[in-house]
């Protein structure tokens, strides 16, 4: 195989943004050099000042198949990912048939992903009701990570653990060295809809961020009695990282994702109607978004990821009453510019889109020996992108299944010019 060089004056290292040239062999980094430093007979990719980052890792992927393909599947979801500079994928245990919660599911999505990826994937495994004897089993058979819902997960097949059900999986997880992904919304704190609604208020106030603060105190206790890594997935308001942070304190394994939809959108600005909206626990108030916001820039919040659940768009547009749709958001193509939109208006170098959506989830997805840096020894997965470069987001041109998202008609900045996955070009501007 001809080596490859991917050279330009922006390229982010653990260093720092330097000029520098990337050598690949074999679909790895063999080597960082300088700007300069071309071998004879190598294909150069010719960077010049656009940004040459580590491939995006979004650890938090509803790919749907086996079972419910017509929702999303592996083939237009890892085009979407490449499309968006996203080279690895970690699949969530739902909403396929079977969910990955034993090694006959997970098997049996990997054979419908054979031959159908155009960038990295791995796998979730889920803990409900009564699989604690499947856990270790699961990670054996190479799930990096598990994941569970505190409440109802929306699909019949994936049921909410309560805390005896955890108690019972717990003894099992420690030791395995993967995190608990957890979806961290109490149900007791959830309170019945009314009646069907337009107004995004009525839903918003059925969720209640006290809900999500019990479930972080539930699941920080928990880590107290039997020390299993915990991951609070889609964290929706800043105010439970009081707790979060003194459980740090006492050196508990504790992390915690935010998503770009949460970091984009406000409660206040959503339409009547506007279920493209609807996901859960819910986008909340424009205060919120700042908060979570100041503690991503300050470290609080570990990493982003775009929890993108898409379904066929009779399921979220359902007349525009919020309670009916479905709740899930479709971003995995615009996840990293949706995040570099926000952070470049509040003063944040592109650097720190590498660290929130490279490096954090390689290390929650125990990939960081290989993926998530620029550096000799790595996987050869990296995006070239222009974090000057605007564009509106034209939602048929997605490469998702299903087209329907709140992120239509908004500007964005951070266009992907090219993907690389083990050194191969999966994406390419034109």
């Amino acid at each position: 195989m001809t080596p490859l060089i991917v050279r330009g004056q922006r390229v982010i290292t653990p260093e720092g943004v330097r000029a520098a040239s990337v050598h690949l062999e074999n679909g790895r980094i063999v080597r960082v050099g300088g700007v300069d430093d071309v071998a004879t007979g190598a294909e150069v990719v010719e960077a010049g000042d656009l940004l040459v980052m580590p491939g995006v890792i979004d650890t938090h992927v509803h790919m749907n198949e086996p079972g419910r393909t017509d929702w999303e599947g592996f083939e237009t979801a890892t085009r979407a990912a490449a499309a968006g500079g996203v080279t690895t994928i970690l699949d969530m245990p739902l909403n396929s048939i079977p969910a990955t919660t034993n090694v006959s599911a997970l098997d049996a999505k990997r054979s419908a992903a054979r031959g159908k990826c155009h960038v990295n994937v791995e796998y979730i495994g889920g803990v409900v009701p009564g699989n604690a004897s499947d856990l270790k089993p699961l990670r054996e058979a190479g799930v990096r990570a598990f994941k569970c819902f505190l409440a109802p997960s929306g699909v019949d097949e994936f049921g909410a653990v309560a805390e005896r059900d955890l108690r019972s999986a717990f003894p099992e997880l420690a030791g395995l060295d993967a995190p608990l992904m957890v979806h961290a919304e109490d149900p007791a704190e959830l309170l019945e809809p009314k009646a069907p609604s337009r107004k995004y208020a009525d839903y918003l106030a059925t969720r209640p961020i006290a809900s999500e603060r019990s479930a972080i105190a539930l699941m920080i206790g928990l880590v107290e009695w039997c020390e299993v890594p915990v991951h609070i997935v889609h964290l929706s308001s800043a105010s439970s990282l009081d707790l979060i942070r003194v459980a740090r304190a006492k050196k508990l394994p504790i992390t915690v994702e935010t998503c770009p939809h949460y970091l984009t959108f406000a409660a206040d600005e959503i339409p009547d109607g506007a279920t493209e909206y609807k996901c859960a626990p819910p986008i909340r108030s424009g205060a919120e978004r700042e908060a979570l916001w100041d503690a991503l820039i300050s470290g609080d919040i570990d990493l982003v990821a775009s929890d993108h659940s898409p379904c066929p768009p009779d399921m979220k547009q359902t007349g525009g009453d919020f309670f009916s749709a479905w709740g899930g958001i479709a971003s995995l193509q615009i996840s990293m510019p949706a995040v570099w939109t926000g952070a470049r208006q509040r003063g944040a170098k592109p650097e720190r889109i590498a660290q929130w959506m490279c490096a954090g989830p390689a290390k929650l997805a125990r990939l960081s020996d290989r993926k998530g840096k620029i550096a000799a020894g790595y996987d050869g997965d990296i995006v070239i992108w222009d974090p000057e470069a605007s564009f509106v987001v034209d939602a048929a041109k997605l490469e998702h299944r299903n087209k329907v998202t709140p992120y239509a008609g908004r500007t964005l900045f951070g266009l992907v010019e090219k993907t690389l996955v083990g050194g191969r070009v999966v994406f390419s501007r034109g």
